[in-house]
């Protein structure tokens, strides 16, 4: 898929880690629709970027399908929106599972159901999913979140396998800890100094290459943690009790504390 002169409808683009990525997208050529809660943030960027903004909260049962009406055709989906989802499960409130469901999964899937008659119909497209590598390996306090982004990377795989006849690409990028932006980010955890991180841009360069060149799916993060996180879908039992030992849970801790004003 070339990227110059494609409509690119981005959400979750009030986020660092959305705008990074909307300026690779941008740098690339893309025509870009960002979209999210606040158009305060939302306005600064388009006008940097020759962007249109959308005001959109997932959250809400019908926003998918008001979004896709209101942007018109659109040649690739970023679907980066999402909420944190870090804690125990009984520290969540059903209101809370709901948006995060809602934000993390059901959008992206209703956003792809509703774009991928036309994609085909044109015989090209590409939907892109923001998963994590919590969608790949599961560790303590993110239940709600290894949820959504376990069946948003599933659903993106098996969607591509569907779609792969028809000229039009599916990617899921799966970021690690990312400083400077993003959740990790923004909950203002320390993470143990064996445990390496990796920055917006290189998130927004997976962006560009998954869309590029189809890739099924792409790692960001350092090559130990990668490593960690293959061992752990395979021999999850084993590598559970050494994450464990490692002081994941503590971890985890600082996550729900720095997160639980975001869900």
């Amino acid at each position: 898929m070339k990227l110059d002169g494609a409509r690119v409808l981005l959400t979750g683009a009030t986020g660092g880690l959305g705008q990074a990525i909307a300026r690779g997208l941008a740098a690339r050529g893309a025509t870009l629709i960002v979209t999210g809660r606040r158009a305060e943030v939302l306005e600064p960027l388009a006008a940097e970027l020759g962007a249109r903004v959308i005001v959109s909260d997932l959250s809400e049962p019908d926003a998918p399908a008001r979004l896709l009406e209101e942007a018109g055709e659109v040649d690739v989906l970023v679907a980066n929106a999402g909420l944190p989802g870090s804690g125990r499960l009984h520290s969540f409130t059903p209101e809370q599972i709901d948006r995060a469901l809602d934000v993390n999964l059901r959008a992206p899937i209703l956003l792809a159901h509703g774009l991928t008659e036309s994609m085909v119909a044109r015989g090209r497209g590409h939907l892109l999913f923001m998963s994590s590598l919590s969608g790949r390996a599961a560790s303590p306090g993110t239940s709600i979140y290894a949820a959504t982004k376990f069946g948003l990377r599933g659903f993106a795989l098996s969607l591509r396998e569907d779609l792969a006849p028809t000229g039009v690409g599916v990617s899921v990028i799966l970021p690690g800890f990312i400083s400077d932006a993003g959740m990790f980010a923004d909950s203002g955890a320390k993470l143990p100094p064996f445990v390496g991180t990796k920055r917006p841009e290189d998130v927004a360069r997976a962006v560009v290459k998954a869309i590029e060149a189809n890739r099924a799916e792409l790692d960001v993060a350092p090559l130990p943690l990668r490593a960690g996180a293959h061992l752990a879908a395979l021999a999850p039992g084993p590598i559970g009790s050494i994450q464990r030992k490692l002081g994941a849970t503590a971890t985890a801790a600082q996550f729900e504390k720095g997160q639980a004003d975001k869900r």
